[in-house]
């Protein structure tokens, strides 16, 4: 029986659980003003239409800096880059407060898209140091249910916030909470193990175990602009946008959905309006397992990861079944199924950037990851916009859902025929650009 003293340490755990903080934070503070809004609008009195681009508003730069982002992950590290960006976004989050109309407001939420876009590259990027690759599909669920957390927690908590002390508290407090994030991040977290005084030796060892698979690769000769090449990187990135398409109406929509299609007053939406966001996080934590077993049995990682994608997105599709449902009870369970299967898949779609990605100093995880969240959140602009303009043109939310529904078929069909096989170190940028897509599923 293995004794005490030679049983690796968890700290890899306690860093995935601050990065499933800051995630939820992140969407604390994206979905704060979706709560908010109807209760803003008083004030600001802003259209249906208005109101989608500026709940889109975000992703303008949010999609514009993920590249970036990614990049300066790759460069400077994960625990720099994610500290800067809580801050960045919890600054912006508290300006909401001097919103006086339409234009300052929009101005405000391009400006926490600057901060947010480097959170997930940071994350992704401390997965791939912090764990081996037969663990990251957990690893990257757990930090992805914070988005599901930050989901569940936004609408009692900012509802009650709202009841209690009006809209603008709700933004001053979500910012408070990202800035205690920042001090306890730099005070615990390493970029790598070995740095940590309270790991030791067999937890390193565990970590490194799947260092020797895949090619090392060259940093000086793989550039980041070579992503261009890739079809794979491509695939992965309008994958990632049709799953964002369905998950994004939870973040902009969904509420107003509950309170105006749909009859929900304050309590009700306060209470009933994080079931949803329940199930997703159930379905993050469950599909980074699941696919993680899957990869450990007879199954390879290519077949674990795609088939957890394919099975969450297809059940993503029953949210168009949501607009048709005749009584809310329905409504609200097929939100769910829906939630539940767009968090299942985004847990391997979080690991892949890690899975393909070179190894060692030649990595280029955080610049796959930003690629593949800047094409994804082209979605985020689109997505809250169209909904938006369809339900002004025709006096519902159905034709918007079953949009979300047709778009996450399309994604199934995305990873099955675009992406090219998933296995360590496939991701060959320094080759000739159809290397990695020959080896389809």
């Amino acid at each position: 029986m293995t004794s005490k003293k030679t049983r690796p340490s968890k700290i890899r755990w306690v860093m995935v659980s601050l990065a499933f903080i800051a995630i939820a934070t992140n969407y604390i503070d994206r979905a704060n003003l979706s709560v908010a809004l109807p209760y803003m609008d008083k004030e600001l009195h802003i259209s249906a239409g208005i109101t989608g681009l500026i709940l889109g508003a975000f992703f303008w730069t949010y999609t514009a800096f993920q590249v970036p982002a990614g990049h300066f992950v790759d460069k400077l590290g994960a625990r720099v880059t994610f500290a800067g960006a809580v801050m960045w976004w919890s600054i912006f989050t508290a300006a909401t407060v001097l919103a006086r109309g339409t234009a300052s407001l929009f101005g405000f939420r391009l400006l926490l898209g600057v901060g947010e876009a480097a959170a997930f590259p940071a994350a992704t990027k401390m997965v791939e140091r912090w764990f081996p690759a037969r663990e990251r599909g957990l690893a990257s669920g757990i930090y992805d249910s914070g988005a599901r957390g930050g989901t569940i927690v936004a609408i009692p908590l900012v509802t009650a916030i709202i009841a209690a002390l009006g809209w603008r508290a709700s933004f001053l407090i979500t910012a408070a909470i990202g800035m205690l994030w920042v001090v306890a991040w730099m005070i615990f977290a390493k970029e790598f193990p070995e740095q940590h005084k309270l790991v030791n030796a067999q937890e390193v060892a565990h970590i490194r175990e799947d260092d020797d698979q895949g090619d090392p690769g060259d940093a000086n000769r793989i550039p980041w602009k070579s992503l261009l090449r890739s079809r794979t990187v491509w695939g992965l990135g309008l994958g990632f946008a049709c799953q964002a398409y369905v998950i994004y109406f939870f973040i902009t929509w969904f509420p107003s959905y509950l309170v105006d299609a749909r009859g929900f007053d304050l309590l009700e939406l306060g209470i009933f309006g994080a079931i949803p966001g329940l199930a997703g996080f159930v379905g993050s934590w469950f599909g980074g397992w699941f696919s993680d077993k899957l990869a450990a049995s007879r199954y390879t990682l290519n077949t674990a990861r795609k088939s957890s994608i394919v099975i969450g997105m297809a059940l993503s599709s029953l949210v168009g079944l949501a607009g048709v449902a005749p009584h809310a009870w329905m409504a609200l369970t097929l939100l769910s199924i829906s939630f539940f299967g767009v968090s299942f898949a985004t847990a391997s779609i979080l690991a892949v950037p890690a899975d393909i990605s070179p190894k060692g100093e030649g990595s280029v995880t955080g610049s796959v990851a930003g690629f593949q969240n800047a094409v994804s959140n082209l979605a985020g602009i689109v997505s809250p916009a169209a909904i938006g303009f369809l339900k002004d043109a025709t006096g519902s939310f159905t034709p918007g859902l079953l949009s979300a529904a047709a778009v996450a078929l399309g994604g199934c069909a995305v990873y099955i025929f675009m992406v090219g096989r998933i296995e360590p170190g496939s991701l060959r940028l320094n080759s000739q650009p159809t290397d990695v897509d020959h080896h389809l599923a």
